[in-house]
């Protein structure tokens, strides 16, 4: 595998302007460039990926990356440095990262805040204060935010989350509605949105539901029942919703739940299948749902992972190993994946010991290793960003 040239890009000057008037005690880290070993193309579309890094909690180290598909480079940290002027810079615990018309969303959960962005230039537009804020969607011109709205603990009487409804010109929350507790990822399927309930903070009482939401008037009509701790929710081109469970982290494992309307003529949707998978994180290309699975076993002490592909039409189970060279092995902790949507490549992220730098991997669409180039703390989140 080629080795990468690294190049620290120090705007020296520029620094010693920033730095007393706007941060004072805090340094600016400056952007990182590392040559990656494939082609440039000038004409790609997408034209590059952005990478949200989490940072660990109370750490104060979310960082956008970028992997610039034109010019064959890995762009490490560039907020900070097109942003001097933020305290605190993008601030604790990058949660979801998406791209909607010309702006870059940064849902930051523990600063409680989205962050607005040129999704071109990465300079802020504005930020958006949502009290633990945890995924984004968007329909219509519209943001819909997930949020524990509580603090940020555990506590048997944490209340019930919302979903906050945005206007996506004026950066202005225009409505609100609450929903199950402790609500995580949300997909927009017709004029619904569909929220998985955790009930995370309230454990060993979790929710168990998916919460239907009339998009329209911000009204919640149905709660479907499911399993316990849900986290996932993707929606698939045939109209059908993929739900994960986390389980409880011991005895009931975590699995894969399939959601259609209860028949031909109605809008209600409810549960069809479960799939004895286990499942941590999913994305769906085409007819593929490729997921990724880390389960702790407690008889071992360590961790199970695995790395699979199932057939959204079928409901089958194609593979538990779309890396097929044997380089799973160098991944410690899967955190993010995504598809390329120009070839099939494979994106994987890799948190390693959740507090130093994570890797970036890149496998081809048959499994085999492309690539490797180190990110930030805790690699999560990916969006591609079109022409």
């Amino acid at each position: 595998m080629k080795k990468y040239f690294h190049i620290s890009i120090s705007i020296f000057f520029t620094l010693l302007i920033l730095l007393p008037a706007c941060r004072k005690d805090e340094l600016v880290v400056p952007t990182e460039y590392d040559i990656l070993p494939f082609e440039m193309n000038p004409d790609s579309n997408p034209i590059g990926m952005y990478v949200l890094n989490e940072g660990n909690m109370g750490s104060n180290k979310a960082s956008i990356d970028f992997v610039d598909f034109k010019n064959a480079l890995y762009v490490r940290n560039m907020y900070a440095e097109r942003n001097p002027t933020v305290i605190k810079e993008l601030g604790d615990v990058g949660n979801d990262i998406q791209i909607y018309g010309s702006k870059l969303y940064a849902v930051i959960n523990c600063s409680h805040k989205v962050e607005v962005m040129d999704a071109h230039t990465l300079i802020r537009i504005g930020q958006i204060d949502i009290p633990n804020c945890r995924y984004i969607r968007f329909a219509q011109g519209k943001a819909y935010v997930s949020a524990y709205v509580g603090p940020v603990a555990m506590d048997p009487n944490a209340q019930l989350g919302a979903v906050y409804r945005i206007d996506t010109t004026s950066l202005k929350v225009t409505g609100k509605v609450t929903v199950g507790y402790q609500p995580d990822e949300l997909e927009i399927l017709g004029e619904y949105i569909y929220v998985a309930n955790s009930g995370g903070y309230r454990a060993p009482n979790y929710d168990f539901t998916v919460s239907v939401v009339e998009m329209y008037g911000m009204k919640q009509v149905q709660k479907i029942p499911v399993a316990i701790n849900l986290h996932r929710i993707r929606k698939d081109k045939y109209g059908k919703l993929w739900v994960s469970s986390r389980g409880n982290y011991g005895s009931i494992p975590s699995r894969l739940f399939v959601l259609d309307r209860k028949n031909k003529n109605s809008k209600e949707m409810e549960v069809k299948d479960t799939l004895d998978i286990p499942c941590s994180e999913m994305v769906i290309h085409g007819d593929s749902l490729y997921f990724y699975s880390v389960e702790w076993n407690k008889e071992s002490e360590e961790n199970t992972v695995s790395y699979g592909i199932i057939n959204v039409k079928t409901k089958e189970l194609i593979t538990d190993h779309f890396i097929t060279d044997g380089t799973e092995k160098d991944i410690t902790i899967p955190y993010g994946i995504q598809i390329d949507p120009r070839n099939g490549d494979i994106y994987v992220t890799d948190a390693k010991n959740y507090v130093s730098s994570g890797t970036l991997h890149c496998y081809s669409r048959n499994g085999r290793k492309k690539w490797s180039v180190r990110a930030g703390d805790i690699p999560a989140h990916m969006v591609f960003l079109n022409r």
